[in-house]
């Protein structure tokens, strides 16, 4: 019988909960002022750090009440300010509080309490509006709906240390892409900000700092603003520099380097600048050391990523830094000893995200091994690298296994490491599989690492091609992602390059004669270089080119045609040129030209081109096709002479190049 009353029983116990709160909802209906504003304190510090009771007064209405209180005119100011103080309270609860909140339309009533006088009330509107802001579930495009607010605050930002506190943070959370840069930007937000950095109080500088490390991420504009602004007669980059120091919090160090980064990256300071080399780069440096906190160390090493991403030079002097490469090996060890982490809490919080720990670090080698092979051989004879990077593949994480793929793609720049570590270890393996069924972003790295791996004297060349790769990159060059189309065409002119006539034949009927039109005119320029890359290493010695002229000569030859009369730019002209050349160099394929006057005529077109590189490649068709010890030479240079080629060669050896000279 006890199983039919446990659903009643559990009935009653929610209302008596809610019985017990209802009293305090009931009393915000009193027709005694007085009365109203006494339940409304007593409501304040029963929610306080109640999270059950936050609950319960949501459910029983209270949020409306509480927001029609805070809109009266006729309502006292301290009214208005409690319901603002216990609407934030119930904000600071869980996430479906905060739906419950904005499902009331709590935000445009607290924007429209701005306007009061009053700035105690405006305090409060501003601090729950800034715990609602900061929360994930709420649309930062609430913010800028109506296009007075963002000047109206910042016209409040002068009013008290709690508005600057407030509004600064507000900002740097509902500051998310370009857009939203450009709105703050235009309203004034770096001239009304800057002089908050050297404010007496430190929550002031910290949210001032956080602002405008949003605000200059990516985005040129704010930086090269930022360089040339000075507060008390100092530079920001100086006062960055200052909070960089080591007696500063860790939190100050760590956004102000992160603004020096946005700064040097949007190319506002030189990557040569000692703030970059002796102030900056160091400072993130340390953050990646064992005794800092994880979510301390994964910001230090991402931003670092960042900042030395593109510069051979600063990539170096990392890698030399505080044992850099070695200390990151860490990352994947964490947390390495129980006894370390003496709070509960803290253990449980850092196994949940020790994933974000790898992320960092595999984006950060990623980085340091961009450029430099030594760079690369340190990184993969770090303790179990290769290990880890095949088990990065596999993680569940879609960021950990990005992060895993565009380390191996740094990696796979190193003609060293292609013959051995990543033989070794067999790396097209796991591959492969995340090249099966990955999301976009994770493919057009995997795409570009198999590139590498498909070159030549890639010990990895072969297996790749037994697992069925050609179908997978041919699907690849129908994408709908540019940089898919590119890559799977890549891939296929690698592998084809010097490869045995069986691999060539299977990439032609892998792609179909259709798609290959359909690459040769993507609008995308280098989408048709390299589909003419691998048209010109398809059609390379002598038997191959023959064999594949006689199976689909027709088609490679109107492509051609297509081209050469189209629009394009010289390096496409010249590569389709080649293109020909090669098939001039085919015993039987060269009578395809032969018997084109078509092409015959645009081949002495191009001899006489202003370009130079495009007469040196028709010359090299026309030398192929006259070759003395080939059968059928005289009768093809008979008709060539015919066309007036002769009289065409006469003028170009006098040609002031030295190149079309000789030819």
């Amino acid at each position: 019988m006890a199983c039919v009353l446990e659903a009643p029983l559990r009935m009653s116990v929610l209302s008596e909960v809610t019985a017990s709160s209802r009293h305090y909802v009931d009393r915000l209906f009193d027709l005694d002022p007085q009365k109203v504003l006494q339940g409304v304190i007593d409501m304040k510090n029963a929610v306080i750090g109640n999270n059950k009771q936050k609950a319960n007064l949501i459910v029983l209405g209270a949020v409306p009440r509480l927001l029609y209180l805070l809109q009266q005119e006729t309502s006292s100011t301290e009214l208005r300010t409690e319901c603002a103080v216990v609407l934030g309270s119930l904000a600071m609860g869980t996430e479906n509080n905060v739906k419950s909140l904005l499902d009331c339309h709590i935000i445009p009533a607290l924007l429209q309490g701005l306007l009061s006088p009053d700035l105690k009330f405006i305090e409060a509107c501003l601090r729950c509006l800034r715990t609602i802001f900061i929360s994930p579930v709420t649309p930062e495009d609430l913010l800028y709906t109506d296009a007075t607010v963002i000047s109206h605050l910042m016209a409040l930002l002068s009013r008290s240390r709690y508005t600057q506190e407030y509004i600064c943070q507000i900002f740097s959370h509902c500051c998310k892409g370009p857009d939203h840069q450009t709105i703050l930007f235009n309203h004034g937000a770096v001239q009304n900000i800057a002089h908050l950095l050297v404010s007496t109080s430190y929550k002031v500088r910290m949210q001032a700092l956080k602002c405008f490390s949003v605000l200059a991420f990516e985005n040129p504009q704010v930086s090269m603003t930022l360089v040339n602004v000075s507060v008390d007669g100092e530079l920001l980059p100086q006062i960055f520099v200052k909070m960089l120091q080591r007696d500063k919090p860790i939190e100050m160090q760590l956004t102000s380097a992160k603004c020096l980064t946005s700064m040097c990256r949007a190319g506002a300071i030189r990557t040569d600048d000692p703030c970059i080399v002796l102030k900056t780069l160091p400072c993130l440096v340390r953050m990646c050391s064992k005794d800092r906190l994880l979510e301390e160390r994964v910001e230090g090493a991402e931003t670092l990523a960042y900042l030395i991403e593109t510069d051979v030079e600063l990539q170096r002097i990392a890698s030399i830094t505080d044992h850099l490469i070695v200390m990151l090996a860490d990352y994947f060890k964490y947390p390495s000893s129980v006894s370390a982490i003496t709070d509960i809490k803290r253990l449980d919080h850092d196994l949940k995200h020790a994933h974000e720990l790898r992320q960092a670090a595999f984006k950060l080698y990623a980085s340091l091994g961009a450029n430099d092979e030594d760079i690369r051989k340190k990184i993969i004879e770090t303790e179990n690298m290769m290990d880890r990077i095949v088990n990065g593949l596999a993680e569940s994480s879609i960021k950990v296994r990005l992060a895993a793929v565009r380390c191996l793609h740094s990696l796979s720049r190193s003609v060293q490491q292609l013959r051995t570590s990543f033989q070794d270890h067999a790396v097209w393996k796991p591959l492969m599989k995340v090249l099966q069924n990955a999301p976009n972003e994770i493919l057009v790295v995997a795409s570009s690492t198999l590139c590498n791996l498909l070159l030549e004297f890639s010990p990895s060349k072969e297996p790749i091609l037994e697992s069925g790769a050609i179908e997978l990159l041919c699907s690849l060059t129908q994408s709908e992602n540019l940089a898919l189309r590119v890559n799977g065409i890549w891939a296929l002119m690698n592998m084809a390059f010097q490869a045995e006539q069986k691999i060539k034949s299977d990439i032609l009927r892998g792609l179909s004669t259709e798609q290959l039109f359909q690459l040769l005119s993507d609008s995308d320029v280098n989408v048709l270089m390299k589909t003419l890359g691998l048209l010109r290493n398809l059609l390379s010695t002598r038997p191959h080119i023959d064999h594949i002229m006689s199976t689909h000569g027709k088609q490679i030859m109107q492509a051609v045609t297509l081209i050469l009369e189209g629009e394009h730019n010289i390096e496409v002209k010249e590569q389709t040129l080649c293109i020909l050349a090669n098939i001039a160099d085919g015993t039987t394929a060269k009578e395809l030209i032969m018997t084109n006057d078509d092409i015959l005529q645009k081949i002495k077109y191009y001899m006489s081109h202003s370009n130079a590189k495009l007469q040196l490649a028709a010359m090299f068709c026309i030398s192929n096709l006259i070759w003395n010890e080939e059968e059928g030479s005289q009768e093809r240079q008979d008709k060539l002479r015919d066309m007036g080629i002769v009289d065409i060669l006469h003028k170009l050896s006098q040609s002031s190049d030295p190149n079309l000279c000789d030819k």
